[in-house]
C-alpha cells in the first residue's frame, strides 16, 4: 500500500490524540524536558530503536535535559503521513518511562 499525504484535517484529528505534539510546517514536533542530561540521551537511543522498527525516522535533537523530534515523510514530499503519526504514538506511549513530560 502507498504512503499518501493526510489532509489538513486528518493532520488536526491526529494532533488531537496526540498530546504535546504540534504541527510546525509540514512536520509533527514535539519536545520533551527530562530530569538530567543522561536521561534524555537514553530516550534518544531507545527512540532510535523504535526509528529503525518502524524504519521511519525523525530529525531528534538532544538538549542539556531536552529531546526535540520533528518528522515528516520524505518520500511524498516531505508531508505528513500515518508513518509519521505512528512513529509520535509510539514514542509518546515510551517517553513518560523515560521520565519525560
Amino acid at each position: 500500500m502507498a504512503v499518501e499525504p493526510l489532509s489538513p484535517q486528518e493532520i488536526e484529528d491526529r494532533l488531537a490524540e496526540l498530546p504535546g505534539w504540534s504541527l510546525d510546517e509540514d512536520r509533527l514536533t514535539r519536545t520533551y524536558r527530562l530530569g538530567s542530561h543522561i536521561a534524555a540521551a537514553a530516550l534518544v537511543m531507545h527512540i532510535a530503536r523504535v526509528q529503525d522498527e518502524l524504519d521511519h525516522h525523525s530529525d531528534l535533537t538532544l538538549g542539556y535535559r531536552s529531546v526535540t523530534l520533528s518528522v515528516n515523510t520524505h518520500s511524498v514530499g516531505g508531508k505528513i503521513t500515518e508513518l509519521d503519526v505512528d512513529l509520535a504514538r509510539r514514542v509518546s506511549a515510551l517517553a513518560p518511562a523515560h521520565g519525560a513530560d
